[in-house]
């Protein structure tokens, strides 16, 4: 009987999902990889449907001859991408299709609240503190013909640009390019220094789009705390000696906390990676994704590490996130394999919304207008926070638009504020690590000070007796 076949002599309400040996006839490649792969194709061929309990892990886990661990790293790698879902002592289960075109921990910040009086939840930038789009595209559309925008084999990244980018990096890069984003950068350099299975340092919280982006590349992410001088070298010391190949961090403004890192902390950190030891290079990838609203200097390990270190910069939160541009330098050893692999796709990033961008970036008018973003959004942190700290609330005003406060319940806290016309983004979403046991650690909610202009006060009140 082909392998593939249902089992005449299985008793009635004995499913592939709930029959361990049933399920695990089907698998040829016991590994984590293995395992995922074969239940996700058994659920797109439909004999795995929503709803079904998949057996326990232990239960495989015996069936299969491995390890519990195994079966562990499988079922965590379904439930990255959507398709299972745990449900503690109940089990697992797997998934309808989700509705949404959002990656999962992007769906869970953008979903489940209703509509509020004030939005403190999207991180985004102040729309009022853009520089304004229409001067610019009027003064790159009188020269339009000189940009080189009709052409597929110019060079990706127009020359004004590159210019520029160089006189500004934090580190002389041997290649510069642009991509669409902070995100697609990251995504792009990962996909360049790191193979399925490989472990990836990121930091704990984290920003949730990475989180996902390392579930989608299966990747497993080892995950390290941050003090207020950034990632701790202690612990990513331990991390790299765990054969962690890659380190994920965000130099500045880190979302969802507001650290920055330090000068003293980035030699501290390219001395742990300079320490011997067995495997390969470790390739250390930076999402500076506030870019010009940061108050913080732009400290790089790339200072340090230029040869192994990626550094990407986004113009999104300074000059405007439909602009879609994020520069990327470093060693030419990934970026013109980078550069190559994106010409069999988009090919580059709209030259003539990089001539904007340039444009934006020269123009006294807009460059006046970023300097004054980040003063605002330097004092809007600094009114919340000392209004929080009147009401018995004391966090460190942090840099960028994002403040990370500590609650004692966060589903309590989510249901305070909803109630007085306030929605925050959840913290969960932003947890790096897991198996902690519940209460073990602290909560928190992530709040949007950028786009706080008034009532600063009240808004304090509400966000302490929440948080109380």
């Amino acid at each position: 009987m082909p392998e593939d076949a249902p089992d005449a002599a299985a008793p009635a309400g004995d499913s592939l999902a709930t029959a361990p040996a049933r399920l695990a006839a089907h698998v040829d490649d016991r590994s984590p990889r293995g395992i995922a792969a074969t239940v996700a194709r058994l659920v797109r061929s439909g004999e795995l449907v929503p709803g079904d309990r998949l057996p326990t892990v232990r239960e495989l886990a015996a069936e299969l001859g491995v390890s519990p661990a195994t079966v562990s790293g499988a079922w965590q790698a379904l439930a990255g991408v959507g398709l299972v879902v745990s449900r503690g002592r109940a089990g697992t289960y797997v998934q309808p299709e989700p509705a949404s075109w959002l990656p999962p921990r992007y769906r869970d910040l953008a979903t489940g609240a209703p509509a509020a009086r004030l939005d403190l939840s999207a991180g985004t930038p102040d729309p009022a503190l853009l520089p304004a789009l229409g001067p610019a595209l009027r003064r790159v559309a009188e020269r339009t013909p000189a940009a080189g925008t009709g052409t597929y084999l110019s060079a990706p990244l127009v020359e004004p640009l590159e210019r520029l980018l160089r006189a500004s990096w934090p580190f002389a890069p041997e290649r510069l390019t642009v991509v669409d984003g902070a995100v697609d950068a990251l995504s792009r350099t990962l996909e360049q220094v790191a193979r399925f299975g490989d472990r990836v340092v990121v930091e704990d919280p984290c920003f949730p789009p990475i989180l996902d982006l390392l579930d989608q590349l299966g990747l497993e992410r080892v995950p390290v705390a941050l003090d207020r001088q950034g990632l701790r070298p202690d612990l990513l010391a331990a991390a790299l000696d765990t054969g962690a190949s890659v380190v994920v961090l965000q130099p500045r403004a880190h979302n969802p906390t507001g650290v920055s890192m330090t000068a003293t902390r980035a030699r501290e950190l390219a001395r742990v990676l300079r320490a011997p030891r067995e495997g390969p290079r470790v390739h250390v990838v930076e999402d500076d994704h506030s870019g010009d609203i940061c108050r913080a200097p732009d400290v790089s390990l790339g200072q340090h590490l230029p040869h192994r270190t990626v550094h990407v910069r986004s113009y999104s939160k300074s000059h405007g996130p439909d602009l879609r541009i994020a520069a990327v330098g470093g060693p030419a050893a990934v970026l013109d394999p980078l550069v190559a692999r994106r010409m069999l796709g988009p090919g580059w990033t709209s030259r003539l919304l990089q001539e904007v961008l340039v444009d934006l970036m020269t123009d006294g008018d807009a460059m006046g207008a970023v300097l004054d973003a980040r003063r605002v959004y330097s004092a809007r942190q600094r009114a919340l926070t000392g209004a929080l700290a009147q009401h018995g609330v004391h966090v460190p005003p942090g840099d960028g638009i994002n403040l990370w406060l500590p609650v004692a319940d966060e589903a309590a806290a989510l249901v305070r504020l909803e109630a007085a016309g306030i929605r925050v983004a959840p913290g969960s979403p932003f947890v790096a690590s897991t198996g902690h046991a519940d209460g073990e650690r602290p909560a928190h909610v992530r709040v949007t000070v950028g786009v706080l202009r008034d009532d600063v006060d009240a808004i304090a009140r509400a966000l302490a007796l929440a948080a109380a």
